[in-house]
């Protein structure tokens, strides 16, 4: 006697050889024994042999119309040998009552299961809903199957193009473009961002990184609503013109100095910083755009600034104005510049002249100022300030920055469109060694200003934001305490209201001390502490995002250098893109680097960091010569191969 059974869900069929009322010992098709339960057995035949039975039920069971046994079924519960009967049309042998029963046990839709052997059929308006999800299932794997062709064929589909940005950065497996899109990469062994790059559906590689900021950060995008600005009273004009000193790229001119000769023979430095919290009060709409950016973002070619352009434009210090300032006035002795006092006025200040680092540089600088040249504009005021910072630096006990043979690294990008990004820009990356004299003379009473008003404000009872830095820490506080780094007794940022927000917070505080007026932050207001933790948290994010877009604009650079060995200097690799992709090879680049540890490298002439596999083991600051081999513009990363390494009388003839 042989059985068919149910297990797992499915049906098979096996040869009885002990029989136990409750279970059955059987034996396979294959041979294998196994023990059966007997409320799990459906029939039990003779005819047909036991290994011609289920394909022959299943190839009966194939030419049941489902939707005619559906009919012939009754309302209510019934057996499976009773529905096999009613569609036969006679008493069922075993291979059509087994036919029946595979029938209904494969439709569920049509047929609910109600136990061994026994199913209900589905009411019609269920039957037909189920039907409708059943065709809609089917066409989507349907547009899902065409969907994983065409991306495998590097072709995007037209579907994707207003989801671009969910399928890179923010990926829902249950729709059918990701799961497409997750089935080709598979297929192409590519990640989603290549293979969304080989399908054309990036403007360029910088898209992808940008957007992803973008849609992380700036979901409602990096537009302004409408500010209206608060009057505010008339300002005393003062006596004085200044000048600033910025990058050639600022807008956002925060500060200006200006130097006056004394009747008494000392010299009176100002340093004048933009006053936006004048029109800017707390809570205000400028003031709730300024809370929800907290900062300008900064990237090689472009910057998301924290204020609107009107703003901008009402407060910058620029050349050729009269503008309201916060001005610190200080009294510096005519012959030891000594500083003898300290003076704060809101007021409007002359803006004679914007000095930019690139023509300043050359003119300004150790060099000149050891050859007593002052034969530029502002020289004699310059070199002034330079003696007055040297002794400032030397006041705190420490340089300004604690390693003065640190290299800055200027990146210019020159596009062809309005901003950064286009496959065709041009980087160049140039260096200045950090601590020059401008730098010295603007960060030294940078650092006078937010040292005193940071003072100033704690003896007036009045709460600010601080930086401070005790054993090796940095972190932001409401109390005033020392910044061991910077050597000042307490420091807050007050100097840069146009880009930071804890600036014009801090403004605020200070405008209202010198007015003795309430303050516009009380202590323990759960705004500064919210102000505060939210900028320590956006600023820790933009400037990851600023390093981040800075290695994509080095490897951009060797890409720039590689294509120029291939094609000439203003070649492109890839016609298509204008970007040499990274699935093409490249001419290999050698190029120098200097051993960090281990197989970690940086480039002698573009801030670039990466690992070396093939790199021997050699000691710090070996200078070593490598092969780039290739560049990935969206995973940012770099290939290289050892070449060689450089001793030193190699250098010194060099």
């Amino acid at each position: 006697m042989n059985i068919l059974y149910e297990e797992d869900g499915t049906f098979k069929v096996g040869s009885i050889m002990t029989d136990n009322t409750t279970s059955l010992q059987i034996e396979g098709v294959s041979g294998k024994r196994s023990k059966v339960k007997a409320a799990n057995v459906m029939l039990r035949f003779t005819q047909p042999a036991l290994a011609e039975f289920l394909p022959k039920a299943e190839d009966l069971a194939g030419t049941i119309e489902v939707d005619f046994l559906w009919e012939c079924c009754p309302p209510d519960e019934f057996g499976s040998e009773q529905i096999a009967a009613e569609y036969f049309g006679h008493a069922p042998d075993s291979l059509e009552a087994a036919a029946a029963l595979i029938r209904l046990h494969g439709a569920p839709i049509y047929f609910h299961k109600k136990g061994k052997g026994r199913y209900r059929a589905a009411p019609p308006d269920v039957l037909k809903a189920a039907l409708a999800g059943a065709e809609k299932k089917r066409l989507q794997l349907e547009l899902q199957a065409r969907y994983t062709e065409q991306l495998t064929r590097f072709e995007l589909p037209a579907e994707f193009s207003g989801k671009l940005p969910q399928l890179l950065y923010k990926p829902d497996r249950n729709t059918l473009e990701v799961k497409a899109l997750e089935a080709a990469c598979a297929a192409t062994h590519l990640s989603a961002a290549h293979l969304l790059h080989r399908c054309g559906a990036m403007h360029s590689t910088h898209d992808f990184h940008l957007q992803k900021f973008l849609f992380e950060h700036f979901p409602g995008g990096t537009g302004f609503p409408p500010v209206e600005l608060s009057a505010w009273e008339e300002l005393p004009l003062a006596g004085v013109s200044a000048f600033s000193i910025d990058d050639a790229a600022t807008t956002e001119i925060d500060d200006a100095l200006s130097v006056e000769k004394l009747a008494n023979g000392n010299w009176r430095i100002g340093v004048h910083i933009a006053a936006p919290a004048l029109g800017m009060p707390r809570g205000s709409g400028g003031d709730k755009i300024a809370a929800q950016r907290l900062s300008t973002v900064y990237m090689p070619g472009q910057k998301i600034t924290m204020l609107p352009d009107s703003v901008v434009e009402a407060f910058t210090l620029c050349a050729d104005r009269i503008c309201p300032a916060l001005s610190m006035y200080n009294e510096v002795d005519g012959t030891t510049l000594e500083i003898l006092g300290h003076e704060s006025r809101v007021e409007r200040i002359h803006i004679a002249a914007n000095l930019r680092h690139d023509t300043l540089e050359p003119l300004f600088n150790e060099e000149t100022l050891a050859a007593g040249r002052l034969d530029y504009p502002y020289a004699e005021e310059l070199a002034l300030l330079w003696n007055l910072v040297q002794k400032l630096e030397t006041a705190r006990g420490k340089p300004s920055d604690n390693n003065t043979q640190q290299t800055d690294y200027n990146f210019h990008v020159e596009s062809e469109e309005l901003v950064a990004g286009h496959p065709n820009d041009r980087v160049s990356i140039t260096n200045r060694r950090r601590g020059s004299p401008i730098d010295k003379v603007v960060s030294e009473l940078m650092i006078l200003v937010n040292s005193e008003w940071g003072k100033h404000l704690a003896e007036h009872g009045f709460a600010g934001i601080y930086r401070t830095q005790q054993n090796g820490k940095v972190k932001m506080s409401t109390v005033a305490a020392p910044h061991q780094g910077l050597g000042v007794a307490q420091y807050m940022w007050s100097s840069s209201p146009l880009r930071r927000y804890v600036d014009l917070v801090n403004q605020r505080q200070i405008i209202a001390m010198l007015r003795d007026g309430a303050p516009a932050y009380e202590k323990n207001d759960t705004a500064l502490y919210a102000a505060m933790r939210d900028f320590d948290t956006m600023y820790t994010i933009y400037n990851d995002f600023q390093r981040h877009m800075e290695r994509y604009w080095c490897l951009r650079w060797l890409r720039q250098e590689q294509a120029e060995l291939a094609n000439g200097p203003a070649g492109a690799v890839d016609g298509t893109t204008g970007e040499t992709a990274s699935h093409l090879p490249a001419p290999e680049l050698i190029v120098t680097a200097s051993v960090l540890r281990e197989n970690l490298v940086k480039l002698a002439e573009i801030p670039l960091i990466f690992k070396v596999p093939s790199l021997p083991e050699l000691p710090a600051n070996t200078r070593v010569r490598l092969a780039i081999v290739s560049t990935d513009l969206l995973d940012l990363d770099v290939q290289a191969r050892f070449v060689a390494a450089i001793k030193m009388e190699e250098e010194a003839a060099c």
